[in-house]
């Protein structure tokens, strides 16, 4: 079914664009969104009278582009992340990691337009992510991996517990032990009074 993009909606183009989609999911989703229009002469005829201000808007993104893309040409970012003595990452830098450091830096750039060799940077070291801007235009950014090592927790040991006598059972065991908790201490200082012999 043809339907025509009434605004930019990421995964199927830009306003006024003519695209083909199931039946289901242009009366489901697409139509009751407002995101596209039934392909009819009245409809197209709306859309031609919006050309201009359509292009006028797309314009203005190239521009943005090409604004933000002289901005990213310089930009190195450092990402700090915890690793091993051999270089290796513990988890991966990822394209959201990426994402997430540019939006620490003032750039909104969803992670979907973000591209990196592989599945992402999994060792310390300076790597290229490519970020995709408007239509064909993309730039290349620097990434910078620090290791962060870390430091294994020592831990006091605990100490052994007391080892039963063979043939003593638990019960015996914990009664023993209760004994010698509420035994009196016996008093050993000078005052004590002496019992005759």
């Amino acid at each position: 079914m043809k339907v025509i993009l009434n605004k930019d909606y990421s995964t199927l183009g830009e306003e006024g664009d003519v695209k083909d989609v199931a039946k289901g999911y242009a009366r489901n989703f697409l139509f009751p969104r407002g995101i596209a229009l039934p392909y009819t002469q009245g409809m197209i005829k709306i859309i031609e009278g919006r050309r201009a201000e359509i292009e006028a808007r797309k314009e203005q993104k190239r521009k943005d582009a090409m604004g933000l893309k002289e901005k990213l040409a310089n930009l190195e970012l450092s990402i700090t992340m915890p690793a091993g003595a051999n270089g290796k990452l513990y988890g991966a830098v990822t394209n959201q990691t990426i994402a997430d450091e540019l939006a620490k830096n003032g750039f909104q750039i969803e992670r979907k337009r973000i591209e990196l060799a592989g599945s992402g940077f999994k060792n310390t070291g300076k790597y290229k992510a490519v970020i995709k801007l408007y239509e064909n235009q993309s730039t290349e950014i620097s990434v910078v991996i620090i290791g962060q090592e870390i430091k294994a927790e020592t831990h006091e040991p605990k100490p052994a517990p007391a080892r039963r006598k063979r043939g003593e059972n638990r019960e015996e065991h914990e009664a023993k032990d209760a004994v010698q908790e509420t035994a009196p201490v016996e008093n050993t200082s000078e005052s004590a009074v002496e019992q005759p012999s």
